[in-house]
């Protein structure tokens, strides 16, 4: 090895002075590759302190990780103008206004698991957005060697996604270490793709374990380190110095684009079991309680004078959720579920997504300054999707116009309206109950028939040529009968809050 000098102030040389007095090596660890008789190859890494040097660590992990590219086919507008009142004045001047079609291309990192060139990566990696379709992934070797990987499962809400490797060779491979040994201060390295840049290395420490970053969700929680990780280094893997995964690169904090040295890291404990689901073929069920809930900060600690760090306070109820069915009000504060404390590092979302849906499981509230324990039988979570959908905030008085990303086409170039399906939320801020067959007009176009005659966001429709639509599904097999009939128009029944309802006959375009 060649001599390398570094230079340091001296309060740097100290700690790295006194760091090296407890280098140790010998123990096993790193890349793993299939053998005629099965074995492993023998490595040697160091384990305790700060390494000399990581070029024999890397070395050996380093073939197996791998750079991830996929191609995809993204529809995009046209028209300059869609969704505003301009955009039948486009076309009329010239513009086709047709969606276009093009190609899009992302890049991440990822790691083999297996011999047979399964591969880890994060979700958001190869899973397109919903204008775009997946055509093509190709996993790069450390030594420019191409292959084509098919997608075996991926996981939204654990940003999880597991490929194979379409090769009969055997490829060298990683195992997962035990993140819940991981301590504050314990050195790592990161192998990844940064930038496009191929096979880039970089070390630091475990800055802080299971950090959970206020955005909420069911896995937030993290490993947080200093590593430099950057765009691109999504899907890759954080060693520990024994050369096992103990965490999957995922996001960064940071205020320019580039690394600050704060990056996070899916703990292996909590991703070794959804890839083993992946990798079989399973679908992945998660337990559901059916609650916006708030973390108890100081004024809420203050005004209910609780203890800091200690959980969260329940400010919408679902209907006909677990948690009501359990009788769960607004305003019980969750204290525990399943026995387990809740605080910061461990919240609701986690400790319920955590536990199989149908289980009953005990949950302790604060109610009124008393602990109450309701048996709650735990759902089957939502997709993402559905979540955000439930979620929503609907103000029926703002003036938003058209959207052509989440309007259905038909709908929108048929009748010149957005609708929604009902939620409880949207429910909620409309007054109705919701149980209500009825879609709700989100957007208007006023060079529609729809806009002269009126409608607006806010406004349900209940039936369509005297059918009932509770759907965008239903709507759509009304205005086809419509066409097949030849008729020009659909008779809408709208209802409009603190209004009667009435027939309306849109015409179609």
């Amino acid at each position: 090895m060649s001599n390398v000098r570094y230079v340091y102030g001296l309060t740097s040389a100290l700690l790295v002075g006194g760091a090296a007095l407890s280098l140790m090596t010998g123990y096993p660890a790193g890349a793993q590759v299939a053998q005629n008789d099965d074995t492993v190859m023998n490595r040697v890494v160091p384990i305790e302190g700060a390494p000399a040097s990581f070029a024999d660590l890397t070395e050996q992990l380093q073939p197996a990780v791998v750079n991830i590219s996929t191609r995809q086919r993204v529809t995009v507008s046209n028209n300059p103008f869609a969704g505003t009142p301009f955009a039948d004045l486009f076309g009329r001047r010239g513009g086709s206004g047709e969606p276009q079609t093009r190609e899009a291309n992302s890049l991440g990192s990822g790691f083999i698991i297996s011999a047979d060139g399964f591969v880890v990566t994060n979700n958001h990696v190869v899973s397109p957005d919903n204008r775009a379709t997946l055509e093509e992934i190709t996993v790069t070797m450390p030594d420019g060697t191409e292959y084509e990987a098919e997608l075996i499962g991926s996981d939204a809400q654990s940003d999880l996604a597991v490929l194979k490797i379409v090769s009969d060779r055997a490829f060298p491979f990683v195992e997962f270490g035990d993140s819940s040994q991981t301590r504050v201060g314990e050195w790592v390295v990161a192998i990844g793709n940064p930038f496009g840049l191929g096979g880039t290395v970089t070390s630091g420490i475990v800055s802080a374990v299971y950090r959970n970053t206020g955005q909420g969700g069911a896995y937030d929680r993290y490993i947080q380190t200093d590593a430099s990780i950057n765009r691109g280094n999504s899907g890759g893997p954080l060693f520990d110095m024994r050369g096992n995964v103990i965490g999957i690169n995922n996001a960064i904090f940071s205020p320019s684009g580039g690394s600050v040295g704060i990056g996070f890291a899916i703990p292996a404990e909590i991703a070794e079991p959804i890839v083993n689901q992946l990798k079989a073929g399973e679908e992945i069920e998660r337990g559901y309680l059916g609650v916006s809930l708030q973390p108890i900060d100081d004024d809420l600690a203050d005004s209910l004078g609780l203890d800091r760090n200690r959980g969260e306070l329940v400010q919408i109820v679902s209907d006909d959720s677990p948690a009501e069915n359990a009788g769960m009000r607004p305003g019980d504060i969750i204290v525990g579920v399943d026995g387990r404390e809740v605080s910061a590092e461990q919240t609701v979302s986690y400790l319920v997504a955590n536990i199989d849906p149908g289980e009953t499981v005990p949950v302790t509230v604060l109610r009124e300054g008393r602990e109450t324990r309701l048996n709650v039988t735990l759902g089957k979570r939502p997709s993402e999707a559905e979540l955000a959908q439930q979620q929503q905030t609907f103000d029926p008085e703002s003036d938003e116009p058209m959207d052509p990303e989440t309007s259905d086409e038909m709908i929108a170039e048929k009748l010149g309206l957005q609708v929604l399906e009902l939620n409880d939320q949207i429910a909620r801020s409309l007054g109705v109950g919701a149980d209500t067959e009825a879609l709700v007009i989100g957007a208007v176009d006023p060079n529609s028939d729809a806009g002269r005659k009126g409608l607006r966001r806010g406004d349900l429709i209940l039936s369509a040529n005297y059918q009932p639509v509770g759907s965008i599904e239903a709507l759509r097999e009304q205005i086809t009968a419509a066409e097949d009939d030849n008729r020009d128009a659909v008779l809408l029944r709208i209802q409009r809050r603190g209004q009667p309802a009435r027939f309306l006959p849109v015409r179609l375009r």
